[in-house]
């Protein structure tokens, strides 16, 4: 139980963790010096490219690192460059999702206009597309594909997610953050915006997918065609007295909620994947998830923290494998 009473996840599905398989501060660059976090995965041909975040004393940028395996990697360094003095990504440019349309790449990564290594609230959503995964990247500041709004659950922040196409319709599903006065902490959800327009305006859904006392952020969905359901992994953030630090939030496990409509999800219906239980290697801080099937296995590439410490840095990026088909 947790020490404010936020939803606990029961259930567990079952995950073989590996351990690391990247670690931060070995990019030629310095890319990602402080720390490599966030990581997405996706396939382009036969390479498997890790968008990640890298973290350095001057800001967090999006960095690529690219791999035939999953667990060899080459790092090429940053794709994204923080924006000039007074932009909407002065402070971070970091965090992509990205898709395909059958004609180019599009990429929704967060920005923030402040930050030192780590961006500050607000985390917006900006916009940029490129002919090829590895890029380069045209960032399109025209394009504001949704923004915060006050009195909503994505009052504080609206920053990118997991898109996939249902028809003719695009589905975001993007990590909300609120606040309310009588709750001490931040809340943490997940929402879905819609568009049919990759370059244009995205409309939010009025209520989260889940509810905001969730406390989960980020997202990679994966649908098994098998039993017809979609499988969506969060990050949750956990809340513990960690020794001399006091009471603090941190991620402390990564989730996966389950459904048969993708426009409808049940907080009741979650499941524990990795935490410190489970985890090889990481005891404390276990952060956001991306999935991708390989044969009869699906791939989670994760960020986490070596040991039981809780911190946003010195973080590296593991992957962990769960067995095909889900929910068999």
């Amino acid at each position: 139980m947790y020490l404010d009473n936020r939803p606990m996840a029961t259930r567990r599905i079952k995950a073989h963790d590996q351990g690391v398989v990247m670690r931060h501060g070995s990019d030629p660059s310095a890319c990602d010096s402080l720390s490599a976090r966030e990581a997405l995965i996706f396939k382009e041909g036969d390479t498997f490219h890790l968008l990640y975040d890298g973290v350095r004393p001057d800001g967090t940028r999006a960095c690529l690192a690219t791999s035939d395996d999953l667990i060899h990697w080459h790092k090429h360094g940053a794709i994204l460059d923080l924006g000039q003095p007074g932009t909407r990504d002065a402070g971070a440019a970091c965090s992509p999702w990205v898709i395909y349309d059958g004609h180019e790449w599009h990429m929704f990564y967060i920005g923030s206009p402040t930050g030192k290594e780590l961006p500050d609230f607000p985390y917006l959503t900006l916009k940029a597309h490129s002919a090829r995964l590895a890029g380069p990247w045209i960032k399109q500041y025209d394009v504001v594909p949704f923004d915060t709004r006050p009195n909503t659950y994505y009052s504080v922040t609206a920053s990118a997610g997991c898109i996939v196409k249902q028809a003719d319709e695009y589905l975001q599903f993007f990590s909300s953050t609120t606040t309310l006065a009588d709750h001490p902490y931040v809340l943490r959800s997940l929402g879905i915006a819609r568009t049919r327009d990759l370059n244009g305006a995205w409309q939010l859904d009025p209520e989260p997918m889940v509810p905001v006392q969730e406390q989960v952020e980020n997202t990679s969905l994966y649908y098994e065609a098998s039993n017809d359901t979609w499988y969506l992994f969060t990050n949750h953030i956990g809340i513990d007295d960690h020794k001399e630090l006091g009471i603090i939030e941190y991620t402390d496990a990564i989730w996966v909620y389950w459904t048969r409509d993708i426009n409808h999800w049940d907080a009741q219906d979650k499941a524990i994947v990795l935490d410190a239980q489970n985890c090889t290697w990481a005891k404390g801080s276990i952060g956001m998830p991306s999935v991708i099937p390989v044969g009869n296995r699906l791939a989670m590439l994760y960020d986490a923290l070596e040991g039981d410490a809780i911190s946003h840095f010195h973080r590296d990026i593991g992957l962990a494998w769960i067995d095909l088909p889900l929910g068999s």
